[in-house]
């Protein structure tokens, strides 16, 4: 193993200093440390040039169509004369530059109403919004671990955040579950072992899901992630929101597809230079590490803290029912450059391809406040005479 990289010497003496490390705090390291962790790398970039792509970072259509969600949920809120959008983890402030300038534009109104803030782990991505956004001044803010929570009306808004928070690695062996933590092998390099559980927070969800690992009939190694930081992130949310919406998007599965015995090796999956795979222990530092979301613990978690799950559906019906479908209509009958067309055009399709980011998983929810949809809701009434049983509001599972 190379010792020339600081991040793997400081996880190196952080696992001889112990014995083993858990495998969540190792990806914690490997995604956070403030020396060398992959989001606090100067050279680490969202976007064609970078390791993967996000919506936002694909084309403006995306935020401006979110936009008008955060347009209709400033009026379902009886349009409060300041209304605060606060975006956890901003990538490279492109979403957040769109929305304000699409606002000023199109929803004046709106805009003299909205207050946006960030709030952003990585000190380098937040110099690089900085950087971005210096012309809205004190339209905009940022918040950190250490800023003192204020009571928000407004939504909160994350995309592709969760699926990047740090997660327990399971393996099911002798009919119980075992932890997996990573420890050193003779030459130094990254080695796993199977551990007893130590949280007793694990079993506690897997009961909130409503999935009981001994009925799942789960083979030895059969093997799958626990993301225990959602719990404490969602009870954070709730807390700071006086009134208003939540707002997430991600890619994941809900429990039952989650924990299916088929889906034996888990969600794990590693993003260099745009190619996936599945070792975390390489590139350690120089790769993003996710993890989809469970999709019923967002929603039930989210209910104990009480918030109202208003929405499931995909990015490809929600986008839909926000006016996609008549951008695309438009940008195909008009007369602009033709190479700028066919790229938009494209990138709008990326949007609600059902394979990629179309399938994403869009969840809203609500406190004292309830948002109506109606093309979405007309898809609900005939998913819900069709499908018995799962979550409220699954439009497509």
């Amino acid at each position: 193993m190379p010792t020339g990289n600081p991040l793997l010497v400081e996880i190196q003496e952080r696992i001889r200093a112990v014995g083993a490390i858990s495998f969540c705090e190792f990806m914690d390291l490997a995604l956070y440390a403030p020396q060398g962790g992959y989001y606090n790398r100067p050279q680490m970039q969202i976007g064609r040039r970078g390791d993967f792509i996000t919506s936002g970072s694909l084309t403006r259509d995306f935020a401006e169509l979110l936009t008008e969600a955060f347009v209709q949920m400033w009026h379902a809120l009886d349009c409060p004369q300041r209304f605060t959008l606060l975006e956890m983890g901003a990538g490279e402030g492109e979403f957040a530059d769109v929305v304000l300038g699409y606002s000023q534009a199109t929803y004046p109104d709106f805009f003299a109403a909205l207050k946006y803030q960030i709030q952003e782990q990585s000190p380098s991505l937040r110099e690089r919004q900085q950087q971005r956004l210096a012309r809205w001044g004190d339209r905009l803010s940022w918040q950190g671990a250490e800023t003192p929570a204020e009571s928000i009306i407004g939504c909160i808004f994350s995309n592709e955040l969760i699926d990047a928070f740090p997660v327990h690695r399971l393996q099911w062996q002798g009919g119980n579950w075992q932890e997996i933590y990573v420890t050193l092998d003779k030459q130094g390099a990254f080695q796993e072992v199977l551990r007893p559980l130590r949280e007793d927070r694990i079993h506690e969800y897997f009961a909130t899901i409503g999935i009981d690992p001994q009925q799942q009939g789960y083979a030895d190694g059969y093997r799958t992630e626990v993301n225990l930081r959602l719990i404490p992130w969602l009870k954070d949310l709730s807390q700071r929101l006086e009134q208003g919406f939540v707002l997430t998007i991600d890619y994941g599965y809900p429990a039952h597809q989650y924990y299916h015995p088929a889906r034996c090796e888990g969600t794990l999956q590693c993003y260099y230079r745009h190619r996936r795979h599945n070792n975390p222990y390489s590139f350690v530092g120089e790769q993003d590490i996710t993890a989809h979301v469970d999709v019923t613990a967002l929603t039930r978690y989210g209910e104990k803290f009480g918030l109202e799950t208003l929405y499931i559906t995909r990015q490809s019906l929600f986008l839909m029912a926000l006016g996609l479908g008549d951008r695309l209509l438009a940008q195909q009958q008009s007369n602009g450059h033709l190479l700028h067309a066919l790229n938009r055009h494209q990138s709008l399709h990326q949007l609600i391809d059902p394979l990629g980011l179309g399938g994403f998983y869009v969840v809203l929810q609500g406190k004292q406040a309830t948002l109506k949809l109606p093309p979405l809701q007309e898809a609900d009434q005939v998913f819900r005479a069709t499908q018995r049983g799962t979550s409220p509001r699954l439009l497509n599972d």
